[in-house]
């Protein structure tokens, strides 16, 4: 596969790895706090930022949305948007490398650009997420009216390239139907069935099997026009025909078309590459939208919430996780949040705070912006019910980069607690992120059981030829184990971060209990006071606080 070249390519292949795990510290909650979890505002570099997520969100997000800087040679007041070629591809190549790692198998990935590196991007995204992952290149009209003054063509459009982590996994949503597309259905015989669309009979090509007379109902006999061919076979037709399927026109004479009902399509849509202004909004359309939030906006190209809305529409469902890495203004958060999606928005630079996050505050509040009154967002109910921001609104939490979680040493950073070190070894042990709380890892909470790590085992082993399992079967490789922070309950050597005689008869006890008792346990610790033969007898293998925890 053709790949790119470029001063510095080998180091940003790189990159990413040597970028170290840093502490998200907490500022603020806003609105129902127990609605907020989901919901990450993060301030920082975004590169630091989706790899201290790594641990908590690897393989967890359905949809990224990203808007990064174009390259364009322009001056931008929040970004450097005239970065040297191989500048650019060093900052994007890492950040894709990072975003790859966070999306679930059946998510996707949507990145809009515009001609000055956007065919350079998409040979970029190529090796990054495979060629046999590119879903579309979708084109938006971001432009309202041409620039006359254009030394050379008036640029109208931008690039929205889709790929998929998985094009085998990942399934697009419908696009709604709205009500001018249901306003092209007539009904000009009266037909029973209600409205219906003329679609046409006839190929492109010429078949002789498929080139033959048809009788109208005025007893004319008509051809498919030169170089076409009736799409259906004769018996085909004389079944529509019977089923009063087809229209000959007013007269009863024309060619005859096929009549498609309303009552029959589908719920939506199948979505189209070329996204026009009046569906989904343009440049002016998105600054008049963040100008009514704040007065001091200066964002120079945000994107409009329709955009956005079409996105999550066709990628997403509702409680599905979203992340924008360059999150600018917040549209993105904003959108996601009205939509009834979980979200992650990363922004570096003082505008998170002084533009994203009142943007978001208003959200909650049920600003009537944008989308908002065709989601039904801060609007009353059916039956005139009020809007309860305090019941509706939802939460999020605002945070920002802290202290790396290890330090040059591979020392952990004091302020480090059990959850966040318990991310780094099951990410680890198992390359997934940790979910405390998901049932199926068979995690117990305030113990220092961090769950069961399964695999697949391999039919090879197990069946002979000619047997087929129904599924693939699976095995508990490990039981994980971690003593840290005083999980329990004693921070003395002996009492806790440290596996010693005792502790290693408790955790036995808890063992016995666990989903998977017969599987072996991986114990991470400070210290071990008991002896290799012991550890064999319990099959236990233990592993050193910080000095096998990988910090990269």
């Amino acid at each position: 596969m053709p790949t790119l070249d470029w001063l510095g390519r080998q180091d940003a292949f790189t990159q990413a790895a040597r970028v170290p795990y840093r502490l998200l510290e907490p500022v603020s909650t806003h609105g129902n706090a127990a609605r907020a979890a989901d919901n990450l505002l993060i301030q920082g570099d975004n590169l630091q930022a989706l790899k201290s997520l790594l641990p908590f969100h690897r393989g967890q997000v359905k949809c990224i949305f990203i808007d990064p800087p174009y390259n364009t040679k322009s001056a931008f007041e929040h970004y450097d948007d005239n970065l040297e070629h191989a500048q650019w591809l060093t900052l994007m190549l890492p950040r894709l490398q990072l975003l790859r790692e966070l999306l679930r198998e059946d998510g996707s990935i949507w990145v809009t650009i515009d001609d000055h590196e956007g065919h350079y991007l998409k040979v970029l995204m190529d090796e990054v997420f495979g060629r046999q992952n590119f879903v579309a290149n979708v084109v938006w009209q971001k432009k309202y009216s041409p620039q006359n003054d254009s030394e050379f063509f008036s640029a109208m459009h931008d690039h929205l390239l889709v790929y998929a982590k998985n094009a085998s996994a990942w399934r697009r949503n419908l696009i709604p139907r709205t009500a001018k597309q249901d306003d092209a259905y007539k009904n000009p015989d009266g037909d029973p069935r209600g409205p219906w669309k003329a679609s046409d009979l006839t190929r492109p090509e010429h078949r002789d099997r498929d080139f033959y007379a048809v009788l109208t109902p005025s007893g004319k006999q008509v051809l498919p026009a030169r170089g076409r061919s009736w799409s259906r076979p004769p018996e085909e037709i004389e079944r529509l025909r019977l089923d009063d399927r087809l229209w000959f026109g007013k007269r009863g004479d024309a060619i005859p078309s096929l009549k498609r009902f309303l009552s029959e399509v589908k719920d939506g849509i199948v979505p189209q590459t070329i996204w026009v202004r009046e569906e989904v909004g343009d440049n002016q359309d998105a600054k008049k939208e963040v100008k009514q939030l704040n007065e001091s906006e200066i964002f120079a190209t945000p994107k409009p919430e329709a955009l956005i809305a079409r996105v999550l529409s066709i990628a997403t469902q509702k409680g599905d996780l979203v992340l924008d890495s360059f999150l600018g203004s917040g549209t993105t958060a904003a959108v996601a949040h009205k939509m009834g999606r979980r979200w992650i928005g990363i922004e570096m630079g003082e505008h998170a705070r002084t533009h994203c996050l009142p943007r978001l505050e208003k959200v909650i509040a049920g600003e009537p912006g944008g989308i908002s009154r065709a989601v039904g967002w801060g609007q009353p109910a059916p039956d005139g019910t009020p809007w309860n921001a305090a019941a509706q609104g939802g939460g999020f939490r605002f945070l920002r980069l802290g202290a790396p979680v290890f330090d040059a040493a591979g020392r952990i950073h004091p302020e480090v607690r059990f959850a966040t070190l318990a991310a780094f070894v099951w990410q680890q042990e198992t390359g997934r992120a940790y979910a405390p709380h998901d049932a199926a890892t068979g995690a117990r909470a305030g113990t220092p059981l961090l769950g069961i790590h399964y695999e697949n085992v391999s039919f090879s082993r197990l069946f002979g030829a000619g047997e087929a399992p129904i599924s693939p079967p699976i095995r508990a490789r490990a039981a994980i184990y971690l003593l840290f922070n005083g999980i329990l309950g004693d921070k003395r050597p002996a009492g806790g971060n440290v596996l010693t005689r005792d502790v290693l008869t408790a955790l036995l006890a808890l063992h016995v209990e666990s989903a998977a008792p017969d599987a072996p346990l991986i114990v991470y610790g400070e210290a071990c006071r008991v002896g290799p033969a012991r550890l064999a007898r319990s099959r236990v293998t233990f592993r050193h606080i910080p000095h096998e925890i990988r910090a990269g």
